[in-house]
């Protein structure tokens, strides 16, 4: 991909810093095409998918083409996942349902960005299995998706930030359904569901208010918009908004972080508020490193780097919000265009998808090693 492809916004972020960043998140990709939270760190499903868009917006398409079949290779039977490995081991066999709904968020970005049809197709058996079980998980009362499973069962508490996530993955998934000419009622169904428990009954859900990502993802992921979404930002702006170095990860904690940042970002871009969104993200970039890596966060009151991790989702969001605010790829509108990611680009046609089987038995790319070069998180 030719460096004036690249996301970039003038006077934040360059073409080559952009690079430079996608190139420290491949660094740490392993040979599976899993993507840790750092070198040595472990991998969980939903940062791993993160840092695939993040590769693919910068035009390094076999490191993501690897990353997600890393994800089709270790799905489980019933179309999840365990929420953390380390390596080609398990750390924690627990589910996470909205790290097993975000491949579709991935796979779609990757269609959008690259108009790869046959890839849609060999990955549409993944995206099918993945939903399915997120939706086999909507077992609250208005609509809400409790949130995980373990080896007790099926918790039944539900998360607004991950249940905003989910209802962003199940309309890509629709999207991606519909280019390939299958219909998906039962998910349209489960999606509008959603949709209205996020939107009007907040009861339904754990109180995490002290979390920015409570406060924004119900906008990002797209089931608050217009006057609401924008009266929802402003009147929580004061709790988490901290003068030019970021937003708090939790209202009453003296840290900013880079990812929340981003992803405030990308809320505030759909709805066209770019001024402050384009200040947001040039005032996250004190986490930036020389290598192009981020810190995760900032202890403001003592100005301590904390935790002491430079994390490969924190580069990922940051290239994200660069390309949506830069208008760069094809896919830069993913959370902003609800038009877009409920119809699929033009040239996508009916087809026969694979088979399960076939996604399994293929070969994973490799990471090149010889160029210069994963929701509550917490």
């Amino acid at each position: 991909m030719p460096s004036s492809d690249l996301p970039a916004v003038p006077g934040v972020i360059t073409t080559r810093q952009t690079l430079q960043t996608a190139r420290s998140i491949a660094d740490a990709q392993q040979s599976s095409g899993a993507i840790p939270w750092f070198p040595g760190g472990h991998t969980d499903p939903w940062d791993h998918i993160e840092c695939a868009m993040a590769l693919t917006a910068a035009g390094l398409l076999d490191e993501a083409r690897s990353a997600y079949t890393w994800s089709a290779q270790t799905q489980r039977p019933d179309g999840s996942w365990p929420r953390q490995f380390r390596g080609d081991t398990i750390e924690d066999q627990a589910t996470d349902t909205n790290f097993c709904a975000y491949i579709a968020t991935g796979i779609w970005h990757y269609v959008r960005s690259t108009d790869d049809l046959a890839f849609a197709r060999l990955m549409w058996p993944m995206i099918s299995a993945a939903i399915d079980f997120t939706i086999s998980m909507q077992r609250g009362r208005q609509g809400e998706i409790f949130w995980l499973r373990d080896d007790d069962g099926v918790m039944t508490e539900a998360l607004l930030t991950g249940c905003s996530s989910m209802f962003h993955s199940i309309g890509c998934a629709l999207a991606l359904a519909e280019g390939l000419g299958i219909a998906q009622p039962a998910w349209e169904t489960a999606r509008t569901r959603l949709g209205h428990a996020i939107a009007q009954h907040p009861e339904v859900f754990a109180d995490k208010n002290r979390y920015s990502m409570d406060w924004y993802y119900p906008v990002l992921g797209g089931a608050v918009r217009g006057a609401a979404a924008a009266t929802r930002i402003a009147d929580r702006w004061a709790d988490f908004v901290v003068g030019s170095i970021g937003i708090r990860c939790v209202a009453d904690q003296p840290w900013v972080t880079g990812a929340e940042t981003c992803e405030l970002v990308l809320a505030l871009d759909a709805l066209d508020d770019h001024e402050h969104a384009r200040r947001l993200l040039a005032a996250m970039q004190h986490l930036r490193e020389s290598d192009g890596s981020y810190w995760t966060g900032l202890v403001f009151s003592d100005g301590k780097r904390w935790p002491e991790e430079r994390t490969t989702w924190t580069g990922a969001a940051v290239i994200l919000a660069a390309d949506a605010l830069s208008r760069t790829t094809p896919a830069n509108g993913i959370f902003r265009d609800l038009a877009a990611t409920a119809q699929p680009r033009a040239g996508i046609r009916p087809t026969v998808p694979a088979t399960r089987s076939s996604i399994r038995s293929e070969p994973v790319a490799q990471t090149s090693r010889n160029s210069p070069l994963s929701k509550a998180r917490w």
